[in-house]
C-alpha cells in the first residue's frame, strides 16, 4: 500500500471498493481532523472535500429552555396587537 507524508501531505492511491472506488484515509488524518461517522462529501473546485456532517439544529433544545426562562418566548401577536377588526369581524 502507497501511504507516506511528503512535504505535510500524505500520498495515497485510489483502490477499487467492490463496484465503487476510495480511498484509505489514514488514522492520523481522521484524529487530526475529528472525522467519524457519518459525513459529508461534495465535489468542488477539481477536489474532494469531506467535512463532519452538520447538524442545524444542534443546539437548538438549550437555546429555547435559556429563552424560556428569560421570559422571551411570549408571542408576538397577543391581544394587546390585535385591531377593532380582528376581535370583531375575523372569522376562522
Amino acid at each position: 500500500m502507497l501511504e507516506h507524508m511528503v512535504k505535510d501531505k500524505m500520498l495515497t492511491r485510489i483502490v477499487r471498493i467492490g463496484n465503487s472506488q476510495g480511498v484509505r484515509i489514514p488514522r492520523l488524518l481522521l484524529e487530526q481532523t475529528g472525522l467519524a461517522g457519518e459525513v459529508e462529501i461534495e465535489a468542488q473546485d477539481g477536489r474532494i472535500v469531506i467535512r463532519k456532517l452538520d447538524h442545524p439544529r444542534q443546539g437548538w433544545e438549550e437555546s429555547f429552555k435559556r429563552m424560556s426562562e428569560a421570559g422571551d418566548d411570549l408571542p408576538l401577536d397577543t391581544d394587546t396587537l390585535q385591531t377593532r377588526w380582528d376581535q370583531e369581524e375575523w372569522e376562522w
